[in-house]
């Protein structure tokens, strides 16, 4: 039965698929309420999951778990049990999940990739993209070097914006900033997207979908319609599909949901 046979309140956004990656549960730099928040005002028959739902790497030091990751994930569930089909899609953060790929628990579909068909009969690749990094792949130690000075990134952003919201500011991402200005990481970005199109091209598929360098984007690449859906860290962004096929791109800093938020950050919001 699809989502929209079983009658649900029509306040929620009618879509066709919605794409979300990144979110880093169990971590403190993921956006759990403003995800939660996302997902409940979206009806939508098929939800994807690209990689990095969990993030493994971080739970194995300490764990970290507060309620409104709980939260997200009963959302997710709750999406599935009223008809939503769930396809979670690992990555390197969850590769701990990869060994049970395949596996099916209801309406909820694990893989470490998926093929997904639009309106108008084209194929897509839905895939996390860790397996076209040459520095997750080949080079795994300072996969994890880089993403201790990730982390580090996002306690900085996370001050640096206290301050600009203390003074009437908006949010501004540091890291983002510093992808865009660091010429190896444009370059990084760059072969990341020629890899997956090139692989596309190879298989026969029209377009991708993929996660993994949290930077949202939705752009043709050698032939190839190339979407990312950023994460939830930092832009906190996803992709939508709507029933006439049209791909568009939400970020929360131009949702109306924002203007709902306090200014304010507490002094825990930012330990």
């Amino acid at each position: 039965m699809s989502v929209a046979e079983i009658g649900l309140p029509s306040r929620k956004k009618q879509v066709r698929t919605l794409w979300i990656s990144d979110l880093h549960l169990g971590t403190r730099g993921c956006q759990a309420e403003r995800l939660a928040e996302f997902l409940k005002g979206y009806q939508c028959e098929h939800l994807y999951l690209v990689g990095d739902i969990i993030d493994g790497w971080r739970m194995r030091k300490s764990i970290y778990w507060p309620q409104a990751h709980t939260n997200v994930l009963r959302r997710v569930l709750t999406m599935s049990k009223r008809g939503t089909r769930v396809t979670y899609v690992t990555g390197n953060h969850d590769e701990f999940l990869r060994r049970y790929s395949t596996l099916v628990l209801g309406n909820i579909h694990l893989v470490d990739e998926a093929e997904h068909v639009t309106p108008d009969g084209r194929k897509m690749l839905v895939i996390h993209g860790d397996q076209f990094d040459v520095i997750t792949r080949c080079h795994r130690w300072l996969a994890f070097l880089g993403d201790h000075a990730y982390e580090f990134s996002l306690v900085l952003n996370r001050w640096l914006n206290h301050w600009r919201e203390r003074y009437g500011y908006g949010y501004w991402s540091l890291s983002s900033y510093l992808k865009h200005k660091v010429k190896k990481a444009v370059n990084f970005i760059s072969d990341f997207e020629d890899a997956l199109a090139h692989e596309c091209i190879k298989r026969g598929f029209s377009g991708v979908v993929c996660g993994h360098i949290h930077h949202a984007e939705i752009r043709e690449v050698n032939g190839i319609q190339y979407h990312n859906c950023g994460d939830w860290v930092e832009s906190c962004t996803a992709l939508i599909e709507h029933h006439d096929g049209r791909m568009e791109l939400f970020r929360w800093e131009d949702s109306p949901a924002r203007e709902s938020e306090p200014v304010s950050v507490s002094a825990e919001a930012i330990r």
